[in-house]
């Protein structure tokens, strides 16, 4: 079976060819829509991002800086702070011989809202992480200069993850210079705790999200809350030749104050298991996770754990997102076996379910009121036989398995990196999960669950120069919803919806984007979220049914006329990749494939120009949904024949044969140069207006 798995991913197998994942609708350039930039001469790395909701400010940390910047309009920057590395710590990291001049700077990974009146930061300070308070008020640091280790990792390049919670840092990443001794924390006066150094704990991880979720206030249990971590980490379960990564889980409760003898300012709760993304009938597993987004909402019966995945060998460029239930994660950890090491085979170390006896209270579970009765009112309680089988068995044999059993979206050409979700109230009432996913080539895909499968809303470029998403966020705020990207070279605001690019109702309704409805009597696609009520009218289906919208046909056809033997170009800009441009002359389909057309993405080419293709072209847009096509003028062109004109001489028309033999010249050296103009058409139309026109073009 491991050996199995094990090529399954290394493989990554024919089936791969098969196209996977829905096409965007649209695509939008970076320059085609409103987007908000913030970054700084001789500042890099802006990967580290903090929305503070109540004060309306997106607080970034970068190489050497720290800003707050206006949540409203990033442009707008309220104040700076460098945070730069000694110059005798520089000359220490640099002896050691890392590069003095990118490695050895002081990179923010760390920060949190500590309260109302302090950040708390923490920078890699040339491979000597240190912490601080910032001061909301005077926004300066306090000069504290604590010991980040195991808090903020040494290396800018090494993976890290935090989360505070009630003023407590929990966080993921390594310990030491070298990044080989692992660590997830929680740094507390009170009670500091973290994991066991050891393989079976943690094994060589790539730390990617942290997060809490509270207990139920209402429930009667006294459940505790708990924050999760989520990584992917090399195998011990599978034997491989290579090494074998794997996604995991892992969860540790708030009120653990470690053990008395056993595992002493250790994790008693730590347990992990492996979350499962595959799709079984195309034998493709997705076993590295790239980031996670907890979506809660007051209208989920739960919180639902979302992830973007990629396969360990990703030379087919393949991405996945999977979607997991709290409730089956909490099945794992509260009721699923555990795994135990065996010795096999001359102290070759094996992985195996345990199927001996539990210890009760159960291993790794947090102290409720169950627990309490049995006079356990702490970790400290706890028995030495339920500490050490969790030290010896933080591994669950059980698995996390997705909601639906398969991924949510599956794409081909394309690595996601990041994800954040909104829970959207359509105007019917329907809720439906929106997805925003940062890719590696800086563009954000907006895509959407219904009831038929997904359908990906649009593609939006944030960052023109193709660099990776580094980090998302996503504001709350009814009325003013923004996402943040953050990449190396700034910071990007967007709002969640581009609904007045769309200008016509039957393209409002097919981008069946829960944010937008055509409201009829200002004939405009609008952000139903940025109005004050909602409108009785308002056209909006997600299923893309558009057969409500009554658009009127916009007459306005261009008129031109032309000469014998020219060349034509119609243009026409169709925006939907969902749908076909179908020509129309004289209200009949044109045959675009006849040598006297040429069908381009944007125009329509017509050669040898002559007295029979005079009359009216029309440029249509097709998009079919659930087997109903849905059609749309584009754009409408009326060309006419410019009159040859004779000249008589004497009773007879003996020009009249020369008129026609410069005609057919003409025509001929319009033949012989078709190719001349196809090549300066191609050189030159980056350069031309989107609006439809028409030129003219003679040889």
């Amino acid at each position: 079976m491991a050996l199995g798995v094990f090529y399954a991913v290394w493989g990554l197998l024919l089936e791969v060819a098969i196209a996977f994942g829905p096409v965007p609708r649209i695509t939008w350039e970076h320059r085609e829509v409103q987007l908000i930039h913030f970054n700084e001469s001789k500042v890099s790395n802006y990967s580290t991002l903090l929305l503070s909701e109540d004060k309306n400010v997106l607080y970034v940390g970068a190489r050497e800086v720290i800003f707050a910047l206006n949540a409203v309009n990033i442009a707008e920057k309220q104040h700076e702070l460098h945070w730069k590395a000694a110059e005798d710590k520089r000359t220490k990291c640099a002896v050691k011989g890392k590069s003095e001049q990118t490695e050895c700077r002081n990179y923010v990974r760390v920060l949190q809202q500590l309260n109302d009146t302090f950040l708390y930061v923490c920078g890699t300070n040339a491979f000597q992480p240190t912490c601080d308070y910032v001061n909301l008020t005077s926004f300066e640091l306090g000069g504290k200069n604590e010991d980040g280790k195991g808090r903020c990792p040494f290396d800018p390049a090494q993976s890290y993850t935090s989360v505070m919670v009630d003023e407590e840092l929990y966080s993921g990443t390594s310990y030491n210079f070298l990044g080989s001794e692992p660590i997830i924390s929680r740094h507390s006066h009170q009670s500091p705790l973290r994991t066991e150094y050891a393989i079976p704990w943690l094994n060589e991880p790539n730390f990617v999200f942290a997060d809490v979720i509270r207990a139920d206030q209402n429930s009667t249990d006294g459940e505790d809350d708990k924050i999760y971590f989520f990584f992917t980490e090399v195998s011990v379960e599978y034997e491989c030749i290579g090494k074998l990564m794997i996604p995991r889980i892992a969860r540790v409760c708030k009120r653990d104050q470690g053990g008395l003898r056993i595992l002493q300012k250790k994790w008693t709760s730590f347990l992990k298991a492996r979350l499962i993304c595959t799709i079984p009938d195309k034998n493709l597993i997705f076993n590295v996770i790239n980031d996670v987004f907890i979506l809660k909402s007051p209208t989920l019966k739960e919180p639902v754990i979302y992830g973007v995945f990629t396969p360990q060998l990703n030379n087919v460029g393949l991405s996945a997102v999977c979607a997991y239930s709290l409730s089956t994660v909490e099945e794992v950890f509260s009721k699923g076996k555990y795994m135990q090491s065996a010795i096999v085979e001359q102290a070759h170390t094996k992985w195996v379910r345990y199927n001996g006896e539990i210890p009760n209270p159960r291993p790794g579970a947090c102290i409720n009121n169950e627990a309490g009765g049995s006079s356990y009112m702490s970790s400290l309680n706890l028995p030495d036989k339920t500490l050490q089988f969790v030290r010896d068995h933080p591994l669950m044999d059980d698995s996390v398995t997705p909601m639906g059993d398969r991924p949510r979206l599956v794409k081909q050409d394309v690595k996601y990196t990041q994800i954040v979700v909104d829970r959207v109230r359509a105007l019917n009432g329907t809720m439906y999960d929106v997805m925003f996913i940062g890719t590696d080539r800086g563009a954000v895909h907006k895509a959407i669950s219904y009831e038929s499968g997904m359908h990906i809303i649009e593609e939006t470029q944030f960052f023109p120069d193709f660099e990776p998403v580094q980090t998302l966020l996503l504001s709350s705020k009814t009325g003013r919803k923004y996402l943040f990207a953050g990449s190396n070279s700034g910071v990007v605001q967007s709002p969640v919806a581009f609904c007045d690019k769309y200008t016509t109702c039957v393209d409002c309704v097919l981008a069946r984007d829960p944010y937008c409805a055509w409201k009829p009597l200002e004939a405009s696609c609008i952000d139903i979220f940025k109005e004050a009520e909602i409108g009785r009218n308002w056209i909006q289906n997600i299923g893309g049914d558009a057969s409500s919208c009554s658009d009127k046909v916009r007459e306005n056809p261009l008129q031109h006329t032309f000469k014998h033997g020219s060349t034509a170009e119609l243009k026409c800009s169709q925006k939907s990749n969902l749908a076909q441009v179908v020509w129309k002359f004289k209200d009949d389909v044109l045959r675009v494939e006849s040598p006297k057309y040429r069908l381009l993405e944007k125009a329509l080419l017509i050669f040898n120009l002559s007295e029979g293709d005079s009359g009216v072209y029309q440029c249509l847009s097709e998009e079919k949904v659930k087997n109903k096509k849905f059609s749309q003028v584009l754009a409408k062109h009326v060309l006419e024949l410019k009159k040859i004109q004779h000249t008589m001489v004497g009773p007879t028309a003996a020009a009249a044969p020369t008129e026609v033999n410069e005609t057919v010249q003409a025509s001929n050296c319009q033949q012989r140069q078709g190719k001349r103009f196809l090549a300066l058409w191609e050189q030159n139309r980056n350069q031309e207006e989107l609006t439809p026109t028409i030129q003219l073009v003679t040889l």
